[in-house]
């Protein structure tokens, strides 16, 4: 006996059978407690609609289908798909399972961590999750998945599957911290899938089909006045690796991109620009065109305003104009020799910060590394730039993609840049069953390092190739308890949580840190009058201005859908004498943060391809699947 498939809901398994729209127009109930957040419930599989409570005749509803909940009588509710008013009928009550909070799991790429267990007890996971011998215990666990009276109903699927690209639902209903003795803080998740037999799971992914996989490099590059000779040394690099191609036949299945960057050309118009796409790299087009291209990038004649540069609008470049979707494997090289303008610096183009860079490229399956070289002249901002690209470059259990070069010189970075293009290469070669010979093999702790890691990375980027290409499918489970962390080593993350939200909700939080963030500003003279501007601008605007009459926390002026979240959040829970007692200095950064927030949540408006809709339905209500960290 093999444990069961989890089934990732697909748009296609979500869309419930609808009856003849009523033209009464209704609003559906409210959750008990709530102003603006209507009632929704997850049907059960074989859940019959009905024209009314105790009719003969029912109609078949798709199993797991997301309704809103317009009435409820006798053991019955009245649904609707959307919240416009629709009445579509009745179902049983117990037919129905209650989702208050509209959070969903997505699964981390299963690269370098155990797959992920499903367990039909509560009680069995609390207590493991507490056991001081957890690692071995999960180990016994999942070595008896499968058999007859295992408490793991399910497994996590070997190949990775993007929420970001191939939406699924994995509701959870209810989440709880344990906290174990060494300090560990882990999420027990309840939550439900639907089971396998509802639709036919589409075949895993056969790995012949790893022969079409491609890999694109795109290298953002430092090209301010001191960077000529990193400059020449990646084009060498590059050309290196075209050599080794030639006409072999894994010349179809790897191309290099550039972007060039340096800094605001408001007052150094000499600068010439701030960003610029050299090249993308072009499956239409033979790997050596892009050596013409290589060949215009200089660096700058002038010097920048500052030492810091404009890294993540160069980053930004990249993410965004890229074209990805060709590319299985999915990599930017950031070579720098200074630290990165953040989101609170005027001359910033982007006004993104590093955690908004990094949520950035994780939504189109990048991974991000970085090269920093540390010359002599930089050392006072060493320590700045390598703790912004530690941040930037974490990778799941490969850890931070950080490779710093110690002294900065141009015979150091080309070992680097080298080792790190020739690991990538040989995934990409290796992946595809088409080695090539004459590639330098690791023969230093460095180059090994590079190779380990990147064989990570590589890892993780066949998992999710396989994934879109097969249809991956999930365990076969109808409720169950897991956790969003790697039973193995705790510090690694095997579910990420995240909430859906609407458009008027994402709307309705932007408009809320924005006017947080006026009273921040407002109050910079006199921070005894931030809460107070607070109260005035939320009365102003607020649909019972009386709730916030008496704003204790900031959390109240926020959307009723954070509330009872299992996150914690500085600003959520931040009271009037918190406030005052943070000091200038903390205040600022997080004001800084909260204009952070805003310009993240501007980029996910922007980007209709990464929205979904619960029925796969054109003009169905739109959500995006909000990551718990980028909440405020």
């Amino acid at each position: 006996m093999t444990p069961r498939r989890l089934l990732l809901l697909g748009s296609a398994a979500l869309m419930p059978i609808l009856a003849q729209a009523q033209p009464a127009r209704r609003l559906p109930l409210l959750i008990p407690g709530k102003t603006t957040l209507y009632q929704r419930v997850i049907l059960r599989p074989g859940a019959t609609l009905h024209a009314q409570p105790n009719a003969s005749q029912g109609r078949p509803v798709a199993g797991f289908s997301v309704v809103h909940v317009y009435g409820r009588r006798d053991g019955w509710i009245e649904i609707g798909r959307e919240a416009d008013g629709r009445i579509e009928g009745w179902v049983r009550e117990d037919r129905a399972i209650d989702w208050r909070h509209t959070m969903v799991g997505a699964f981390t790429n299963p690269a370098g961590r155990e797959r992920t267990m499903f367990l039909r007890d509560g009680n069995t996971l609390r207590g493991l999750l507490a056991a001081p011998d957890m690692t071995q215990q999960a180990v016994a666990l999942r070595a008896a998945a499968g058999q007859p009276g295992s408490p793991v109903v399910a497994l996590e699927p070997e190949t990775y599957v993007d929420i970001q690209r191939n939406f699924y639902l994995l509701p959870i209903l209810e989440a709880e911290t344990v906290q174990r003795r060494d300090g560990t803080q882990m999420r027990m998740l309840e939550v439900i899938s639907a089971p396998a037999e509802l639709r036919q799971a589409p075949q895993q992914a056969d790995p012949s089909r790893l022969r079409d996989f491609r890999g694109g490099i795109v290298f953002v590059i430092d090209t301010t006045v001191s960077m000529q000779p990193y400059i020449d040394r990646t084009r060498d690099a590059i050309r290196r690796i075209m050599a080794r191609i030639g006409d072999t036949a894994v010349r179809d299945n790897f191309r290099f991109g550039m972007v060039a960057y340096r800094a605001d050309i408001s007052q150094r118009p000499q600068l010439e620009y701030v960003t610029r796409l050299v090249a993308s790299p072009d499956l239409s087009q033979p790997p050596q065109a892009i050596l013409p291209a290589l060949e215009t990038v200089r660096a700058a004649t002038a010097s920048t305003e500052r030492f810091d540069e404009d890294a993540i609008a160069g980053l930004r470049v990249a993410i965004d104009q890229v074209d990805w979707s060709a590319f299985g494997g999915r990599y930017v090289i950031l070579i720098t020799d200074a630290g990165a303008l953040d989101a609170t610096d005027p001359k910033s183009q982007t006004r993104l910060g590093i955690a908004e860079i990094k949520a950035l490229a994780d939504a189109r399956g990048v991974a991000l590394f970085a090269i920093h070289l540390q010359t002599p002249e930089g050392r006072s901002n060493h320590a700045h730039a390598r703790a912004q690209y530690t941040e930037l470059t974490r990778y799941g259990a490969a850890g931070s993609l950080y490779f710093p070069v110690e002294g900065g010189s141009p015979q150091a970075f080309e070992r680097v840049v080298n080792g790190l293009t020739n690991a990538l290469f040989r995934q990409v070669a290796d992946t595809v069953g088409r080695p090539i010979g004459g590639v330098e093999p690791a023969r230093t702790p460095e180059a090994e390092r590079i190779a380990q890691q990147v064989e990570i990375v590589g890892t993780a980027m066949r998992l999710a190739y396989l994934g879109r290409e097969g249809g991956t499918t999930a365990p076969d489970v109808v409720r169950s308890f897991t956790t969003d962390r790697d039973l193995r080593d705790p510090t690694l993350a095997a579910l990420d949580v995240r909430v859906l939200l609407t458009r008027n909700q994402l709307s309705d939080l932007s408009q809320a840190l924005t006017r947080i963030l006026d009273a921040g500003l407002a109050g910079r003279t006199d921070p005894r009058s931030f809460f107070g501007q607070l109260r005035a601008a939320f009365a102003a605007t607020a649909r019972d201005p009386a709730r916030l009459g008496n704003l204790a926390r900031v959390g109240q002026a926020l959307g009723e859908y954070l509330d009872g979240l299992p996150y914690q959040s500085q600003v959520m829970e931040l009271t009037e004498q918190e406030w005052l007692s943070m000091g200038a200095a903390a205040q600022r950064e997080l004001i800084n943060g909260i204009e952070a927030k805003l310009r993240l949540y501007q980029e996910f408006a922007a980007r209709p391809d990464l929205w979904v809709t619960l029925d796969g339905r054109p003009g169905g209500e739109a959500f995006f699947p909000v990551p718990l960290e980028s909440l405020p």
